[in-house]
């Protein structure tokens, strides 16, 4: 069976620990879309890692590791990340890379710093991670295959073009140094080097394992408000992070996927730009609720940036998991919220007078307002208890009305950081 675990909202919903705990039972972990621009924050018996590659099961050895084709391949970030696990004890992991994903060039990471000094205030709250150029130059077909690497006289003639419509914007529009085409083709010889003991054809890999009846795992990044179709436009990722990519990214047929588990937090939050309607506006209650959050309070596990705080938002809640075809929704960080006498949550939207419960396109969204029901919170610490019955009945009230206003299914509550602290429903 496949599975693919995806996020509703903005991202930072816990898939990660999702991901992590599922994958026990689970064959194949597949990455198929994104690239190191966001982390997912482990914490396991070896001790708390922050994956911006790797997908979330490398801890188990009965797993492999596939990064699909979908992925924005950055190949120093993913041999750092598989030095840096063996390094903390975790046994060498299984990891296939697909002979077709495309690889982030270390001039795709200085087009984004630049395009992000350029434009100063207007700019995107990029991770300078490379994505916007990496995708840009992936869809003008000017991108690096990773089977392109092992056909030299191609490659050669391949960074010469590069290097000359490259170097023509770094010099007129950037003002910056040019690239160099013979450092380039000799960084791309060691990227080569280190990339060849993982390439395979990973669809083909894939086919056989559903053929074979594995149990295969796609792992999504962000969530869907961050898709550049579906999502708060233009401040998005620029690959889909819906469940239906899944297939595209990792190269299987789209009626393989049976399975979607959409995470969702018990509130909000978002890095970076952009509209975000349940934002906690009084900087002093957004920090308290900020410190407490996550494994280790809500700042990016990529760029360490303190999260954007919101209350939970159902219309954004109920937009997102519909768009991901959702079959389960795991219901994360609820533990967090122990510590408040109410919470309130994000039940519509009002928008020039009129309350609305569909999401919106983006410019009616910078309009909207959010309308506010205030549930009694449960005062008290619910990490460890790992049956339904026993959480505070204000607790499970809460669980039980977002359900009701979101219309899916919450069949997981996790109540803290570890991958044991799971409730089943």
């Amino acid at each position: 069976m496949v599975k693919a675990v995806v996020g509703a909202n903005w991202g930072d919903e816990g898939k990660g620990k999702i991901t992590d705990m599922l994958s026990e039972h689970a064959d194949i972990i597949v990455r198929f879309q994104g690239g190191a621009n966001a982390g997912h924050t482990i914490v396991n018996d070896y001790g708390t890692f922050a994956l911006h590659t790797l997908p979330s099961g490398v801890f188990y050895g009965h797993t492999t590791s596939v990064i699909g084709n979908g992925v924005a391949l950055n190949i120093p970030v993913l041999i750092n990340e598989i030095e840096s696990l063996k390094a903390q004890g975790v046994p060498e992991p299984k990891i296939l890379v697909s002979d077709r994903a495309q690889i982030v060039m270390p001039y795709h990471i200085l087009f984004d710093e630049y395009e992000e000094e350029r434009l100063g205030k207007a700019s995107f709250g990029s991770t300078k991670s490379g994505i916007a150029p990496f995708y840009s130059d992936k869809y003008a077909k000017i991108g690096y295959q990773v089977s392109e690497l092992f056909d030299k006289e191609l490659l050669r003639e391949k960074v010469r073009r590069t290097c000359e419509q490259k170097n023509v914007l770094l010099e007129h529009l950037y003002h910056k140094p040019l690239i160099d085409e013979k450092e380039l083709f000799e960084t791309l010889l060691t990227y080569r080097d280190k990339i060849r003991p993982y390439v395979c054809d990973v669809s083909s890999f894939l086919w056989q394992a559903i053929k074979d009846g594995k149990e295969i795992l796609l792992e999504g990044q962000l969530g869907t408000l961050k898709d550049p179709d579906h999502g708060i436009y233009p401040m998005v990722t620029s690959s889909s992070t819906l469940a239906g990519y899944g297939a595209i990214g990792a190269g299987i047929p789209p009626y393989a996927i049976e399975k979607v588990v959409t995470v969702v937090k018990a509130y909000s939050s978002a890095v970076g730009a952009g509209a975000f309607v349940s934002e906690i506006l009084d900087e002093t209650e957004a920090e308290e609720l900020r410190k407490r959050g996550g494994n280790a309070g809500e700042y990016g596990a990529t760029t360490g940036r303190p999260r954007r705080m919101g209350w939970f938002d159902c219309v954004a809640t109920h937009y997102g998991c519909r768009l991901q075809g959702t079959t389960d929704v795991a219901f994360t960080v609820l533990d967090v919220l122990g510590y408040l006498d109410e919470i309130p949550v994000c039940v519509g939207y009002e928008v020039d007078g009129k309350v609305i419960k569909d999401f919106p396109v983006t410019p009616v969204l910078e309009k909207a307002k959010p309308v506010l029901k205030t549930l009694p919170g449960w005062k008290s610490d619910i990490s460890g208890i790992r049956e339904y019955d026993k959480l505070p009945e204000n607790c499970r009230n809460y669980i039980e009305f977002i359900e009701k206003e979101i219309g899916f299914p919450i069949t997981m509550v996790s109540n803290g950081p570890k991958r044991s602290d799971i409730i089943y429903r």
